[in-house]
């Protein structure tokens, strides 16, 4: 697999990548590396991670899930680090998906005035997402994403051996991420992704072409003032309902791809009024996301208050809650105003 070269950086694969980390730690000749992962990647990637590079690493242990990504782990993480001498020449390698891949940027860009990171996806999500772009943060009062920078990593490692470690649910997960990139980028790419699943052997270069979309978009716009804002179809949504699961505790938690699932259901349904998106595209785009994901019941309370957390999304100006829209699948529109009553509309939509 040909390596992605992003802006400041190289997407490496399989065992090439661990090849490059290893030249790159000679040639930086750093005084320590730090590996943080969560008590899951420590048990089920961390061994994998060891056979591929025979280095002297301190291991730094979170705990999981989105629920920590907090400025409360990353303090005990950068204690961690002090505490273990970590220097401005020390290096930070984040084993893990997307709250590993986020926080671990976020703590190694902040920790001393930043300090080099290499982000080792272990989920289908982060791989395709999280670890590529330069975007790292955590969570602010159960928002997702309030605190960050974008900060590139010096190295991405795609290793599909990890994919094997998946429970089907964040497999799940990540597939949702990958549609969307089919929604707002390439037709031909979404009609190539509707028959895969868990146990598709040949993932990878699938990964590699939802890679190098977001990673085209990201060079032409790396601080998100324009075209990078197509890469939150579905997010604007997705992110308030995560968000308000994640607080609730009247409600299961649901994953990433999940609730982005529910949003992009939720905005095509809203780009048929709004733009030109046909009824038909929409429904296809319905029917495929019900063919993945059970339908989460949402109640109109509930739905009151997702709409509510909308006007803390990061996309937002002027006081205006602004969404990416679908004027066809493979051609979004960004910057698109949307009411109340048509959210709810989109709500009423996604449960027909």
């Amino acid at each position: 697999m040909k390596e992605i070269i992003a802006r400041s950086y190289s997407v490496q694969f399989s065992q090439k990548g661990f090849d490059k980390l290893y030249e790159l730690i000679q040639k930086n000749n750093y005084s320590s590396l730090f590996v943080i992962v969560d008590s899951n990647t420590k048990k089920y990637c961390l061994p994998i991670f060891k056979k591929a590079i025979l280095t002297e690493t301190h291991i730094i242990s979170i705990y999981p899930g989105e629920e920590y990504k907090t400025i409360e782990t990353c303090q005990k993480t950068w204690q961690l680090l002090s505490d273990k001498g970590a220097d401005r020449k020390s290096l930070i390698i984040n084993l893990g998906g997307g709250v590993i891949t986020d926080m671990g940027g976020f703590i190694a860009s902040t920790f001393k005035r930043g300090i080099d990171f290499i982000n080792i996806p272990t989920t289908l999500l982060s791989m395709v997402d999280a670890s590529i772009g330069g975007k790292t943060g955590i969570d602010f009062g159960n928002i997702k994403n309030q605190i960050g920078l974008i900060v590139d990593p010096k190295l991405v490692i795609i290793d599909s051996r990890f994919l094997k470690t998946l429970p089907k649910r964040e497999y799940k997960s990540g597939y949702s991420e990958m549609l969307k990139h089919g929604l707002i980028n390439d037709k031909n790419y979404w009609n190539s992704l509707l028959n895969i699943n868990e146990n598709t052997k040949n993932i990878l270069p699938l990964i590699y072409n939802s890679i190098n979309i977001k990673n085209e978009i990201v060079l032409k716009d790396p601080f998100e003032n324009n075209e990078r804002k197509i890469l939150n179809f579905g997010h604007t949504i997705g992110h308030a309902i995560e968000s308000y699961f994640l607080e609730a505790n009247h409600l299961k938690k649901l994953t990433h791809g999940e609730s982005i699932a529910i949003g992009m259901v939720i905005e095509a349904s809203m780009s048929i009024e709004k733009c030109s998106l046909k009824q038909s595209e929409a429904d296809e785009i319905k029917r495929v996301f019900r063919s993945i994901f059970t339908t989460v019941t949402i109640d109109k309370l509930d739905q009151e208050k997702i709409i509510s957390l909308l006007k803390f999304d990061k996309k937002n100006s002027h006081g205006n809650v602004n969404f990416v829209l679908l004027n066809s699948i493979g051609n979004p529109k960004i910057d698109q105003a949307v009411t109340s009553e048509q959210i709810k509309s989109g709500f009423k939509y996604y449960y027909s």
